[in-house]
């Protein structure tokens, strides 16, 4: 038998299958795991066809090393091998993301020693056999709960008991769980439908449709996710679950599981690598048939995939920053594509490429019939205060009246960068191009791109000056001023950022807030992310204009959804108001959002991207060449250049970025009309260098439908 397998190397010279022989009767098929021997090295390889004979001469076959405990289902294989052609990559690195974690060292299941009382143990308790008082504890533990693992009981007493016949101990696998979080609002009973809640479902009753669910924030869209969930299970069928990211899994996770119960499974990248491990298996085995978690849960090892659903889907975190810079939605909607699946893809703010390409059902109303919460723009310019006027009155009528309060800064630290008040020298990265963000609680600045971290320091290196100046505010000096003005007397003042929790503190502290009777809780965007807290009554957006200042197509969206979506958070169980703070208060995105208008901004935003030749009317991709020769980096770029030529296509660059963890940056941007071939006119000409002596030094990362 003949094995044709992908090397799992990162080198992009490496193309195609590779023979190997097999001993004959080993079960090896397409996603088996195989140890080769490759160009000197022992790889792991992934099995894409199995063959009778080979074109290779048999004196140069070469017999796999040895089988490997885990297997891709074969419809993984064939999506790797779709994501390498669409995001300008490799099979092998498509499968880097694809495969179990701990697959490529032959990670396995936990194995421990389980006890279980013999009938002569059972008896043993009634016909007065000499036993220590030791000994008869176990087998009384034993007889009410049988089998317990033998080291929770005691293994070597239980090695006494085993000789006299008394007790059995055998081997049995231990499935490692991942931790799960309460949340209080969650309920196994499903509530009663609203009339838009069933006409969608009835919409949603189709086999293999395309559907965008674009519902007001708490029109209950999660209810209408879990009912055709339920559907499809009935069917006999599986489901994958998509949330935009780690922090809204526990969320997510617990109203599945209150649901359906065990046969919900959960995977991301905060479990340990025995909960991935057994997790992936149970879904591989049918064990479990629904999967919950953030964008690479979309490769969960279902078969028969009825439903994959996309939650909040207009968040830019379902984009891999890797390579491959996959997108989880479009790997969904291929995935739904293959299984003859059902996609529902859900947002209060969804993108224009959802409205334009997607079939749109609508949730116009809150389930509860309440009015989405009042909006004020306030005009931050001539104030220099982090809080409008109107913004720190309106926290102290909720603290006043034992309320809960949501505010958003998307900016972490205590203030944007230092500078020296005498000679203006700023302090910056000495791997990156950025200035240095001032943590003051860790007595630190730090970059937030290579994580580069030092002493706050005491003086400028320019002049000598101790005379330091702060400038901005971060999500770490906003505590620290509500807490002065606020807290105590049982209202909280809570931050949830990256800085401030971890992953698995992050869902605690959301429950600590959901449970308080009052407080305010400050973070960055993680604060407007389907979160549903009844008693906020307010939400603040401080430095709403912030995303408007990068010069992004996107920018204007980003910022529209942003506010969106933290009104959601206010007015669930009463009467709410969003104070919005802003430099450009005239903005037409940031007055649409005031005004909850929705289908005006996408109206408006697909007519300005049609005129300028933007996604959804054409496709871009980006090309980065770094290098820490900037001369290098650029002559690669141009030369990348030169090769790119897809037909009707504008190739703009090589442009410069700036400097990132020490190498220095160009780019590329193709912007083309015909997808496929620009896609495929950039992997070819980034292929046809990689073997390049010249541009060895370079890395070259291709970023298709860069966000």
């Amino acid at each position: 038998m003949i094995a044709r397998v992908l090397p799992l190397t990162r080198t992009r010279a490496v193309r195609g299958l590779w023979d190997y022989r097999l001993p004959e009767a080993d079960g090896v098929g397409v996603g088996s795991l195989l140890r080769v021997s490759f160009n000197g090295r022992s790889l792991v390889a992934v099995v894409a066809e199995v063959a009778s004979r080979s074109d290779v001469p048999e004196d140069r076959l070469v017999m796999a090393e040895s089988v490997l405990p885990a297997r891709l289902p074969a419809d993984l294989v064939e999506l790797a091998v779709w994501m390498a052609r669409e995001y300008c990559t490799t099979p092998a690195r498509a499968l880097s993301v694809i495969l179990p974690v701990g697959a490529e060292r032959g990670l396995r299941e936990k194995q421990v020693l389980v006890a279980s009382l013999t009938p002569s143990g059972r008896a043993a308790l009634d016909d007065g056999a000499q036993l220590t008082d030791g000994q008869r504890a176990a087998i009384r533990r034993l007889a009410e709960t049988s089998p317990l693992r033998a080291a929770d009981v005691g293994t070597e007493l239980l090695r006494r008991l085993e000789r006299r016949g008394l007790v059995c101990i055998e081997a049995a696998t231990a499935l490692r769980r991942p931790s799960r979080h309460s949340v209080s609002s969650v309920s196994a009973v499903a509530p009663a439908l609203t009339a838009d809640q069933e006409a969608v479902l009835t919409a949603l009753a189709g086999h293999g449709e395309r559907f965008l669910l674009h519902g007001v924030t708490g029109s209950g869209k999660t209810e209408v996710y879990l009912r055709a969930a339920e559907a499809v299970l009935e069917a006999g069928r599986t489901v994958i679950i998509l949330v935009p990211e780690i922090g809204l899994t526990p969320q997510a996770l617990a109203r599945f599981e209150a649901r359906f119960g065990d046969v919900v499974a959960v995977m991301h990248s905060g479990m340990s690598d025995g909960a991935r491990h057994d997790e992936w298996q149970r879904l591989a085995r049918g064990e479990a048939r629904v999967c919950v978690g953030p964008r690479s849960a979309v490769f969960a090892p279902l078969e028969d995939i009825g439903l994959i659903v996309v939650d909040e889907e207009h968040e830019s975190s379902y984009k891999h920053e890797g390579d491959p810079r996959y997108d989880a939605r479009w790997v969904a909607e291929q995935r739904a594509r293959v299984h003859g699946a059902l996609l529902v893809v859900g947002s209060a703010t969804p993108r224009p490429e959802s409205v334009h390409g997607l079939t749109e059902l609508r949730l116009p109303r809150r389930v509860d019939g309440r009015r989405l919460p009042a909006v004020s723009v306030l005009d931050m310019r001539g104030l220099h205060h982090p809080l409008h006027p109107e913004v720190r009155l309106a926290l102290a009528d909720v603290r006043r009246a034992n309320g809960k309060a949501v505010v958003l800064l998307n900016r972490r630290g205590w203030s944007n960068f230092l500078s020296c008040a005498d000679c203006g020298h700023v302090f910056m990265c000495p791997n990156c191009e950025v200035s240095l963000v001032l943590h003051r609680r860790e007595a630190a600045v730090a970059c937030h791109h290579c994580g580069h971290r030092q002493r706050v320091p005491s003086r400028c290196p320019s002049c000598g000056s101790v005379s330091l100046a702060r400038h901005g505010a971060g999500t770490e000096r906003l505590e620290h001023e509500l807490s002065q003005a606020l807290g105590g007397d049982g209202f909280q003042v809570l931050r949830l950022d990256a800085d401030s929790v971890g992953l698995d503190a992050r869902a605690r502290l959301l429950e600590r807030f959901a449970a308080a009777p009052a407080g305010v809780l400050v973070g960055t965007q993680m604060v407007a992310k389907g979160h549903d807290f009844a008693d906020v009554s307010l939400g603040v957006v401080i430095d709403a204009d912030q995303t408007l200042r990068f010069p992004d197509f996107r920018a204007e969206e980003r910022t529209f959804s942003l506010i969106t979506q933290l009104a959601g958070r206010a007015g669930r169980g009463g009467e709410g108001r969003v104070l919005v703070q802003t430099m450009a208060p005239e903005a037409r995105c940031i007055l649409l959002a005031a005004r909850h208008d929705s289908d005006s901004f996408v109206a408006g935003e697909l007519s300005r991207r049609q005129a300028l030749g933007y996604p959804p009317f054409a496709t871009l991709i980006r090309i980065i060449c770094a290098s820490p020769d900037a001369a290098a980096a650029l002559e690669c770029a141009a030369a990348l250049r030169g090769l790119i030529d897809p037909p009707g296509a504008a190739v703009l660059g090589p442009a410069p970025l700036f400097a990132l963890r020490g190498r220095s940056r160009f780019q590329l941007v193709v912007k083309a009309g015909e997808r496929a071939a620009a896609v495929a006119a950039c992997g070819s000409a980034v292929d046809s260098l990689a073997g390049v002596r010249a541009h060895r030094g370079v890395a070259v990362s291709v970023d298709v439908d860069p966000q």
